[in-house]
């Protein structure tokens, strides 16, 4: 029988993994071509045949997701997986009527097919929109765990964005592993603040081979989902992170929508800093599209070393790149931080955008007057480090989750906003967390009905 002829549409992440899970070793499948959008750079490589397997002896071609009326004719494709996240709905069905106009079949991947079970328990941490407080959602959970008396390692969503032969599993204990793998200043973003906590990371290309490296030296594993994808593993616990300062989008985004749908426990994150009503009208919608989860309301305090410093100051802001960018944010922490302790004003980096940095504003307009941290390779980053030396600011206010001075040069006076999670009445976290885990049996995972 004539293998059906697939292609998968992707970000460096769910595409590798659907296709890792479901089409990996099975001939009745031939995946002839991975598309790449959303992050910078990642077309024009080869998905390598050490990770594709013996049906793919030349490796998988990755193209620009511009090329793929043209790949579907080309290669005569029958059905198109659409695995990226954190898009419009009308953005799915856009793409899907494409790829339908051409006579090919347009699928969305659900979780059965591609979730893999552990042998221990296993919490994810997912959200209806990048941006919304995963990270320190993530970091609340492992303190707390850790806290019980359990050994936890986190498992991070991917972000594979350099040589994929040699990315197949990661494990990160320390800064110097960090550097060993080169990581781009969004893997920094999200590894280096467990690190710093005490918890190992693992993460990289092959879920089930990275998933059962973990088991073999910790109690409890814990994913830490990008975007607003779904996890890569069936949890026993699966909580999902929302903000009331987009509300409305939790209904709105691909695949947010069905983490709402599916979760165990919403964290209303950002409350101390959103409008009541918005709280109020979030908390209704979630109830609406998932009546049986546990409601959890969080703020996310700052912190800066030395506030008094900001008063009067001419800034520059920098932000997590990817909250400003796919996320839609127009603003994070540090603008936050500007306005509270008294900046005099917040300079707009547009004017001194360099190279790639430029070419992001352009690709994303509706971001404000702030600078994304944006490091997807050493070209980035540079361009990254000569913006910031271009803007004549007083102080530079950083408000990505790393001291951003150990990757870039700064040569203005800076100072850093730190944001934890910190639950708000109760059910707490901790609360959860105890009552899902009592009488655990470390030797296996907990019973779910």
């Amino acid at each position: 029988m004539t293998p059906t002829r697939i292609l998968i549409m992707g970000a460096a992440g769910r595409d590798f993994h659907n296709f890792n899970t479901v089409f990996r070793g099975d001939d009745r499948y031939r995946v002839v071509a991975f598309t790449a959008a959303q992050i910078p750079d990642i077309e024009g490589r080869h998905y390598p045949p050490r990770l594709a397997g013996a049906l793919y002896p030349e490796g998988i071609p990755i193209h620009a997701e511009e090329e793929l009326p043209d790949l579907i004719r080309r290669h005569g494709v029958e059905q198109v997986i659409f695995a990226y996240s954190d898009v419009p709905h009308a953005h799915v069905m856009h793409r899907a009527s494409v790829v339908n106009a051409l006579g090919a079949d347009f699928r969305l991947m659900g979780t059965l097919a591609t979730q893999i079970r552990s042998s221990l328990p296993l919490i994810s941490v997912c959200a209806v929109r990048t941006g919304c407080g995963k990270s320190q959602t993530t970091r609340r959970v492992a303190l707390i765990l850790r806290e019980m008396g359990l050994k936890v390692a986190v498992i991070r969503h991917p972000m594979p964005y350099g040589d994929l032969s040699v990315q197949e599993v990661q494990r990160f204990a320390d800064y110097a592993d960090l550097d060993r793998h080169d990581c781009t200043i969004e893997e920094r973003e999200e590894y280096e603040p467990h690190i710093d906590q005490g918890v190992i990371v693992y993460a990289g290309v092959d879920y089930e081979k990275i998933l059962r490296a973990a088991e073999e030296e910790v109690e409890v594993i814990l994913w830490d989902g990008g975007n607003n994808d779904l996890p890569f593993y069936r949890p026993d616990l699966h909580i999902v992170v929302a903000d009331p300062h987009r509300v409305g989008h939790e209904r709105a985004y691909y695949p947010g929508e069905a983490n709402a749908r599916c979760a165990d426990v919403f964290v209303i994150n950002k409350v101390d800093t959103a409008d009541p009503e918005d709280v109020i009208e979030l908390r209704a919608s979630l109830r609406e599209l998932n009546p049986a989860a546990i409601m959890i309301e969080a703020a996310s305090p700052l912190f800066v070393d030395q506030p008094e410093a900001i008063r009067g100051k001419r800034v520059l802001v920098i932000e997590d790149g990817p909250t400003l960018t796919h996320g839609g944010m127009r603003y994070g922490a540090g603008t936050v931080a500007a306005q509270r302790f008294g900046a005099a004003s917040i300079i707009d980096p547009r004017p001194y955008a360099v190279g790639s940095i430029a070419a992001t504003f352009e690709q994303y307009p509706d971001t404000g007057p702030v600078l994304p941290a944006m490091g997807y390779g050493a070209a980035q980053v540079r361009d990254l480090e000569a913006t910031v030396a271009a803007v004549a600011a007083d102080l530079v206010i950083i408000g990505t989750p790393i001291d951003l001075g150990r990757i870039i040069r700064i040569n203005q006076p800076s100072q850093r906003v730190r944001y934890e999670l910190q639950e708000l009445g109760a059910p707490s976290l901790d609360e959860v967390l105890r009552s899902t885990f009592a009488g655990l049996d470390r030797a296996g995972p907990v019973n779910r009905s």
